[in-house]
């Protein structure tokens, strides 16, 4: 059984930084990931808000450089899922895709994923016409028609970003204001190519091979109207990856993991930190700032024992 100091789990901003901090401590790491680091990061085409970069910077770049970083430290990371996490005397047991590691400490920096709809023909599209990600797929819909769903900063940030390539891109919201921060809001108001559908929400999705409309209902009255669309972008919130410590650690009502001020979960020698984590602001700059106070408590933990 391969034996580490610390098992990162989780290759975004939280995970990456924790990395940092671990590595330039000389403890024995490894982050594990199981697709390409960075995160939901990744799909964002412009982040405006991360200090130090006062024309924004893409996702993408943000996240290979904070990967490059991490590599230059001496970061290892190594691509696996992770199918559990079991305590075994005073130590930790990662079962991985690629075999099992024992670990004196774990941070758990698995970020959340995006929620869907549950609609029908949600699941039967995913792929051909449904996405997540207008980063990812936007070039798919060079003079298409699409609807993004949802009202945040990530559904207006994406649909102004759609109308790089779609024809018509059409925000439908169940409420009659968006909730994304007025900067954003005004771009897509500013944005001929965006329209707004208000106080209605997505009943179903339709497709045969590919997407070619979707039913709109009213949540005031409830009357139903299919409209024809090319695609559909779903950017209604997401939930936590927290199933690999759900029996270990304490969560709140919606899955988030608790922690105190120090990432400490309710069980000594695992940490969290990210997306994952019960906290009030949810973004790049909160999620470094988690993994660098994780890998800090993390190595006084390893350390005092």
């Amino acid at each position: 059984m391969e034996k580490r100091d610390l098992v990162i789990v989780g290759g975004g901003p939280a995970g990456l930084a924790a990395g940092i901090y671990a590595a330039r401590a000389a403890r024995n790491t490894v982050l594990l990931e199981r697709a390409m680091p960075g995160g939901l990061v990744v799909s964002t085409d412009l982040i405006e808000n991360y200090p130090g970069f006062t024309e924004g910077i893409d996702g993408v770049e943000l996240m290979s450089r904070m990967e490059a970083q991490a590599r230059r430290f001496g970061l290892e990371i190594a691509f696996a899922d992770v199918g559990e996490l079991l305590p075994a005397d005073n130590k930790f047991i990662i079962k991985t895709s690629s075999g099992e590691i024992s670990a004196g400490a774990v941070i758990m920096a698995t970020g959340v994923r995006p929620q869907q709809l549950q609609v029908k023909g949600e699941i039967e599209l995913i792929g051909r016409g449904v996405s997540f990600c207008a980063t990812c797929d936007g070039p798919f819909f060079r003079g298409k028609r699409v609807v993004v769903v949802g009202g945040g900063d990530a559904a207006v940030e994406e649909a102004v970003y759609l109308t790089k390539f779609a024809e018509k891109v059409l925000i439908v919201h169940r409420r009659g204001a968006l909730r994304a921060t007025k900067v954003v809001q005004q771009k897509a108001f500013d944005n001929a190519k965006v329209e707004f559908i208000w106080h209605h929400v997505i009943d179903e999705i339709h497709g045969e091979g590919t997407v070619n409309a979707v039913t709109l209902k009213d949540v005031r009255d409830g009357k139903k109207n299919i409209i024809p669309v090319d695609g559909a972008f779903i950017y209604v919130g997401n939930e936590p990856v927290s199933g690999l410590v759900k029996d270990l650690v304490e969560l709140d009502d919606h899955g988030y993991i608790i922690t105190d001020e120090n990432m400490q979960t309710s069980r000594l020698g695992i940490f969290a930190a990210g997306d994952v984590r019960d906290k009030l602001l949810r973004q790049v700059v909160t999620a470094v700032a988690d993994g660098a106070v994780a890998a800090v408590a993390a190595e006084k933990y390893l350390s005092e024992k």
